[in-house]
């Protein structure tokens, strides 16, 4: 989501000397796989859900566990299992989980992450496991952020924390994809991010074949302005033919999703949704692509959002596209209150009024 915080993520080109880790045995795992046969299209309903955010919180890096982020609980999962929401976005920071480029993995963020995997297969709740990065990392504990592509940082880099991450969660049962990057925007132009999503794909293939990988967009994976931007992700090779392209909405004026203004100011409509998400489902269906909204959210102090946002996921249900709502987590109401949020209050008792409308569409539409 495009919130005032993330305003902090804009591009300040500035130098940096990166360590150096030496060749290991997963960076030579360099190999493209061979393709296999497309695969006829498929007829299946998907789940819809939310994210649950908390991992990704903050700008110190790596920051406190439960004081600067924080995990979702098992709490979290069942309240939204017992909505009918069992998709969950599961957002979570590179720099936390990779402190030194080529480095390992943090494990004792790895097993936090694991556990939570864990639950939710006990579950039967599948997972998207979300680097919410925008394409950038900082490397000064979150002060500024150098965009992949720029003063050393390559597609490589990217490629081999995502091979890593592959090798420790292929083995789950519920990974419905591995979402390699959020809300990418602002390219340099001898660094696209197809050319990025290009790389992941072969290096995250060299270690698994099975699990899908999930493409997000440009300009912040916008869906009102999918083809414009983000067209040339259809020429995209996964060797599996597994890929899931993932835009994002909001219903305000500029579509950030902080909603600044009154509903009339901000120019929304019961049609606001489906008009902006209706290019990419287009987009979906002529070139026969599997899709997902990956966040869309309205204020609960506005109810008359709800009527648009019903109106959207319905077109979203008919079409076969699933989504997951921006957000939920405890950290939310603890410690960045936010309009947005659909996590339950008075000790998980008390709904938010967006649920009303997200549980009626739990599942896409099996036409």
């Amino acid at each position: 989501m495009r919130s005032i915080i993330y305003l902090l993520f804009f591009f300040c080109p500035f130098s940096v000397a990166f360590a150096s880790c030496g060749d290991s045995d997963d960076i030579k795992e360099n190999k493209k796989p061979e393709p296999i046969p497309a695969p006829e299209p498929e007829i299946a309903i998907e789940n819809f859900g939310v994210n649950l955010s908390g991992a990704e919180f903050s700008y110190v890096y790596p920051g406190v566990d439960g004081t600067h982020y924080g995990y979702p609980t098992t709490k979290c999962l069942d309240y939204f299992n017992s909505k009918g929401l069992k998709l969950i976005r599961f957002p979570f920071r590179w720099e936390r989980i990779q402190h030194d480029l080529n480095g390992d993995l943090v494990q004792t963020e790895i097993n936090k992450m694991k556990n939570f995997v864990k639950a939710a297969e006990d579950r039967d709740m599948p997972i998207i496991l979300d680097l919410h990065n925008f394409a950038r990392r900082s490397f000064d504990g979150g002060s500024t952020f150098v965009r992949i592509g720029d003063n050393g940082l390559t597609a490589d880099h990217l490629g081999y924390v995502w091979l890593k991450l592959a090798k420790e969660f292929k083995s789950y049962t519920n990974i419905w994809g591995y979402d390699i990057m959020n809300e990418p925007y602002s390219m340099a132009s001898t660094t696209q991010w197809r050319d990025i999503a290009q790389v992941v794909i072969y290096k995250i293939r060299s270690v698994d074949t099975e699990t899908p990988i999930i493409i997000s967009g440009d300009r912040y994976s916008s869906s009102e302005h999918w083809v414009q931007f983000s067209d040339n992700l259809r020429t995209l090779i996964d060797p599996s033919n597994k890929l899931i392209f993932q835009a994002h909405i909001y219903f305000d004026k500029d579509s950030s999703g902080t909603y600044k203004n009154s509903f009339e100011d901000e120019g929304a409509t019961d049609q606001t949704g489906v008009d902006r998400v209706k290019p990419f489902v287009e987009w979906l269906k002529k070139y026969n692509k599997k899709g997902l909204v990956g966040e869309y959210g309205v204020p609960s102090n506005e109810p008359r959002y709800l009527p648009a946002l019903e109106n959207m996921l319905k077109y979203l249900s008919e079409n076969g596209v699933p989504g997951t709502y921006w957000s939920a987590g405890p950290r939310w109401n603890e410690s960045a209150p936010h309009t947005l949020s659909v996590q339950p209050t008075e000790n998980y008792t008390k709904d938010k009024p967006q649920i009303a409308v997200l549980r009626k569409y739990t599942k896409t539409d099996s036409k």
